[in-house]
């Protein structure tokens, strides 16, 4: 079974066409393309916030209409809006709740998460006060809850400096170690080529090319490369 599935799948906002008869198939790897090419539609869609203009979408074998699609699953979107009134650990424990975390399971895996972010000392600190980078880090900690099966990240290293970006490489190869599927969605192709197997590449709504990423490349090619080139023709 695959992560997730796009079967002829086309969506329209309106007159702007987002993905054009897109078939789709991902173990764990990364969708990837430049900005506007398709890939928040693909995740809205796989994840049921929006409906397909047309085809069929599943994930782990279900259709996003079932709520069971959703379990174990976790999300962190690239515009990431958090509740500027709640501190970081009750925004954690509402996450946790929602995940189904309860009693001390929760209080462990709330500290577990602020440990592994760097966050314990910005436990009470209320979100509207923090930086764009630390709200990343929240992000990432809610997304890291429970131990999901399976994580979507929507450009995960935007907002974070250096440091803050080595550390989402290490967060993303922890869940990959334990047997989580991770589904990047990025331009930066450097990081796709640090933290994914599988890529396939969108441009303007449509799949140009997918599989193993060493499949993608030429002999002496990095991927950034191989997708220009697969971009002009």
């Amino acid at each position: 079974m695959f992560a997730l599935e796009l079967a002829a799948v086309s969506k329209r906002y309106g007159a702007r066409q987002a993905l054009r008869d897109v078939d789709l198939r991902l173990a764990p790897g990364a969708a990837l393309g430049p900005n506007g090419a398709g890939k928040t539609t693909a995740l809205r869609l796989l994840l049921g916030f929006a409906r397909p203009s047309a085809g069929r979408v599943a994930l782990r074998g279900l259709s996003p209409a079932n709520p069971a699609s959703r379990r174990g699953v976790a999300y962190l979107p690239e515009r990431l809006r958090l509740p500027a009134r709640l501190s970081v650990e009750r925004f954690l424990r509402l996450h946790g709740q929602l995940a189904g975390l309860e009693g001390a399971e929760l209080e462990r895996e709330v500290a577990g998460v602020l440990a592994q972010t760097g966050l314990e000392e910005r436990a009470r600190d209320r979100l509207g006060r923090l930086s764009k980078g630390l709200g990343q880090r929240v992000g990432f900690a809610q997304a890291l809850l429970g131990r999901p099966e399976l994580l979507l990240l929507d450009e995960p290293t935007s907002g974070l400096d250096p440091i803050g970006i080595r550390d989402a490489r290490e967060w993303i190869a922890g869940a990959r170690r334990r047997g989580c599927t991770v589904l990047v969605s990025s331009h930066v192709l450097s990081e796709v080529e640090r933290t994914c197997d599988h890529a396939a590449i969108l441009h303007e709504g449509r799949v140009l090319a997918q599989g193993a990423i060493e499949e993608l490349v030429r002999p002496g090619e990095r991927l950034e490369d191989a997708f220009v080139r697969l971009v002009r023709g």
